[in-house]
C-alpha cells in the first residue's frame, strides 16, 4: 500500500504545503516549472490526494471541528453546551476530537481535522505554544479553515480570534481577598503540566503576593485526584509548611485539596480559605460549599460558535481578542468580608 503524503511531496519537491495544494487545485496560479516540478514527484510517490490536500472553500460542509482537551472535565461539558445550542441556530454539526494526554499527537490530530473538511474549527485545548499557535495559524491561512479559541488564549498575539475571560485579574482579585482576610501563608495549587491559561493564573496569583510582601508558594500538581491527594496529604505532614489561605486553578483540585485537609483535622475556612476557579458542579456539590470564580463558560461556548460562523461566512469580525466579565462568588470555603 502506498504511504505518500503531502508532507512527502512537498519535502521532495522542496515547496509548501500550500504550493502541494494549489498544484492540484488551482494549477494556474503556480509558476509552470514549479508545478511541473510538484506534479513530476507525486507521479514518482504515487501520491493520491487526499481531502487535506484538496481546496476545502469549494464545498461547505455544514460541520464544526471541536478539539478539547479532555471530555471528563465539568467546563468542557459546560462550554459543549453552549456551543451545539449555537450550533443548532445555523444548523451545523459538531465533530468532537478529544487530546486525552500529553502523548497525544496534536499535530496529527489537526491534520485529520482539515482532512475531515470541516468549515470552521473551535479550539478548547487550554495548551497552547508557539508552535500550536503557529500550526493553528498555518491551518487558518493556507486551508482557509476558519478557528476560534473558545476559554483559552494565545496572549502574545491576537491574530486568532479568541473569547476568553481575564484570568490573571481574576486570581490576582482572589489573592487580594485572601489577603484581606488576614492570611499570610498562602498557595497557589496549579498543574505541572504547562496550560497557557494557568500560567496567567499564576501571574496574577504572583502579582498580588508580592505586592502584600508575602512569601510565594506554588505547589504544581496533578487534575488526577489519585496524584494530588497524595501532594495535599504530603504537603500537610510537612511541619515547616505553614499553610492558611488557597488559590486553586480549578474547582476539582480545590475540593481535593479541602477533603484532604478535613481528614487530617483541618477546619475550612477556620484555620484555611480555599478559592477555586470556574464555579463547575464541584463548587456547589463540596462540603462546605465552595467559593470560586463564576467563568460564564455556557456564554462563551456559544459566543465561540457565533463567532466562528461569521468567519465561515466572510463577515468581518470587528475585535478579535473578546473578554467576557467574571464574578467572584463566596461561599462557605472562605471569610472574606468586603466591608
Amino acid at each position: 500500500m502506498n504511504k505518500a503524503t503531502i508532507y512527502n511531496v512537498a519535502y521532495a519537491a522542496n515547496v509548501s504545503l500550500a504550493t502541494v495544494s494549489r498544484t492540484l487545485n488551482n494549477p494556474q496560479k503556480v509558476k509552470p516549472e514549479t508545478r511541473e516540478r510538484v506534479l513530476r514527484v507525486i507521479k514518482e510517490l504515487g501520491y493520491k490526494p487526499n481531502a487535506f490536500a484538496k481546496g476545502l472553500a469549494s464545498k461547505k460542509s455544514t460541520t464544526v471541528g471541536v478539539i478539547v482537551p479532555d471530555m471528563s472535565r465539568a467546563s468542557v461539558a459546560e462550554m459543549l453546551n453552549g456551543i451545539s445550542v449555537e450550533a443548532r441556530k445555523y444548523s451545523y454539526s459538531l465533530l468532537m476530537y478529544v487530546l486525552m494526554d500529553e502523548k497525544a499527537n496534536e499535530p496529527e490530530m489537526l491534520r485529520e481535522v482539515v482532512a475531515s473538511q470541516v468549515d470552521g474549527i473551535l479550539y478548547l485545548n487550554d495548551e497552547i505554544n508557539e508552535e500550536q499557535y503557529t500550526l493553528l495559524n498555518m491551518i487558518q491561512d493556507e486551508y482557509k479553515v476558519p478557528i476560534v479559541l473558545a476559554n483559552t488564549l494565545y496572549p502574545y498575539d491576537n491574530k486568532l480570534v479568541t473569547i476568553c475571560i481575564d484570568y490573571f485579574k481574576a486570581a490576582y482579585e482572589l489573592t487580594q481577598r485572601l489577603v484581606a482576610e488576614g492570611r499570610k501563608h498562602i498557595y497557589l495549587l496549579t498543574t505541572a503540566r504547562k496550560y497557557m491559561v494557568n500560567d496567567l493564573k499564576e501571574e496574577g496569583y504572583l502579582k498580588a503576593i508580592k505586592e502584600a510582601k508575602l512569601e510565594p508558594h506554588v505547589l504544581r500538581t496533578s487534575g488526577d485526584i489519585s496524584i494530588n491527594t497524595v501532594h495535599f496529604s504530603d504537603l500537610i505532614q510537612n511541619q515547616s509548611a505553614k499553610i492558611d489561605g488557597v488559590v486553586a486553578v480549578r474547582d476539582s483540585i480545590a475540593v481535593s485539596f479541602i477533603n484532604s485537609m478535613v481528614e487530617k483535622g483541618k477546619r475550612v475556612p477556620e484555620d484555611i480559605s480555599v478559592y477555586g476557579f470556574q464555579n463547575t458542579k464541584y463548587a456547589s456539590l463540596a462540603r462546605p460549599k465552595l467559593s470560586t470564580v463564576d467563568i460564564p463558560i455556557i456564554d462563551i461556548g456559544a459566543k465561540a460558535m457565533a463567532l466562528l460562523k461569521k468567519e465561515i461566512d466572510g463577515e468581518p469580525i470587528e475585535i478579535k481578542f473578546n473578554v467576557l466579565p467574571h464574578s467572584i462568588i463566596e461561599r462557605k470555603t472562605t471569610k472574606y468580608d468586603k466591608e
